[in-house]
């Protein structure tokens, strides 16, 4: 890995974490936090599958760590940035990045969280007592992250993009 690619990496860590701070709404039982979703999308654009996942896995450690995010944070990320990143790989379309994005987390992160809340969290609920939420911050987000690619794409960071 390069030192930029690793900086801009960091940057768009930084920006999932404070945006979490500041950028959040209610959806449900839980907060929606729209700015982590947009950023896995980016991520899955400018760097692919791999890195897009170190960025989530990074962001989510750092909002538990700071009180900011609940375990939960973990497997949402990572499942919707890995196959946000791989729809875009094979599709090279963005609007395929945002329905991985969508799908990851909203319905495959949802169903992985009610185990995985019951075992680390000590929480049972039903089966898709996640869903709805997980929905709502992911579309919401990956909405997001489409028109800040199409932004980008029109910009001098459009380099970023290549």
């Amino acid at each position: 890995m390069n030192t930029k690619k690793l900086v801009l990496m960091a940057m768009f860590v930084a920006l999932a974490v404070a945006g979490s701070a500041f950028v959040w709404f209610p959806a449900g039982i839980a907060r929606a936090y729209p700015v982590q979703h947009a950023i896995n999308v980016i991520a899955a654009v400018v760097f692919g599958p791999g890195p897009a996942v170190v960025i989530a896995l990074l962001t989510g450690a750092v909002r538990v760590l700071t009180g900011t995010g609940s375990l939960l944070a973990f497997p949402g990320g990572m499942i919707g940035a890995l196959l946000a990143g791989v729809f875009y790989r094979y599709s090279g379309r963005i609007g395929f990045a945002a329905a991985g994005e969508i799908l990851g987390t909203g319905i495959i992160a949802s169903l992985v969280a009610v185990p995985y809340a019951r075992i680390l969290m000590g929480t049972e609920v039903g089966a898709l007592f996640f869903m709805p939420p997980f929905l709502v911050s992911s579309i919401s987000g990956a909405v997001l992250g489409v028109v800040l690619v199409y932004r980008l794409k029109k910009t001098k960071s459009s380099k970023l993009l290549a």
